[in-house]
């Protein structure tokens, strides 16, 4: 029996991804101990509640959307594995890692694998759906990608410090 995903089951899971991640930077705004940092937190935060509301609207034309065909069981258990290893499920488990985490680098590296997670879920789902809803989720993508880029980037500028690996998150 092949794994099937419905459109409505995809962008469900797309909303999931998003929402679990403003958790994550919401909490990582609370509890970081840099006014800066949190700043670039709490934007990311608001970018994914964006990308939260773009999914939501496309919900309307789920059902339009290519759904897997037995045959494409090996596709299905590709999106499958993709969601199963994410690095945080959901909202509870965003707040876990994000709480875990005792530095900014450390939080940080989680944020990188949380992007490159919703990168490759997003890329997945691309071909899947509808042109126009396509297109919107590429431009999600290259957001994500950005996002990814500029948690890089500070990870980067950070590690040069000698106080990177030293807690400096509260809570």
């Amino acid at each position: 029996m092949g794994i099937h995903f419905s459109g409505r089951e995809l962008i469900d899971i797309a909303v999931g991804i998003e929402r679990s991640g403003a958790a994550f930077y919401d909490y990582l705004t609370e509890s970081t101990k840099d006014a800066k940092i949190g700043i670039m937190y709490s934007e990311l935060a608001a970018r994914e509640r964006e990308h939260i509301q773009t999914f939501q609207n496309m919900l309307g034309a789920a059902d339009d959307y290519v759904n897997l065909e037995p045959y494409e069981e090996e596709y299905g258990l590709y999106l499958k594995t993709l969601v199963d290893s994410a690095v945080f499920n959901n909202e509870r488990t965003a707040r876990e890692a994000a709480q875990k985490a005792a530095s900014e680098l450390e939080a940080l590296e989680i944020g990188i694998r949380a992007e490159k997670d919703s990168i490759l879920f997003y890329s997945a789902i691309q071909g899947l759906i509808r042109r126009a809803d396509a297109d919107l989720i590429g431009g999600i993508i290259k957001e994500e990608k950005g996002h990814l880029a500029q948690l890089s980037d500070l990870k980067r500028r950070l590690s040069k410090s000698p106080r990177s690996k030293q807690p400096t998150r509260g809570k």
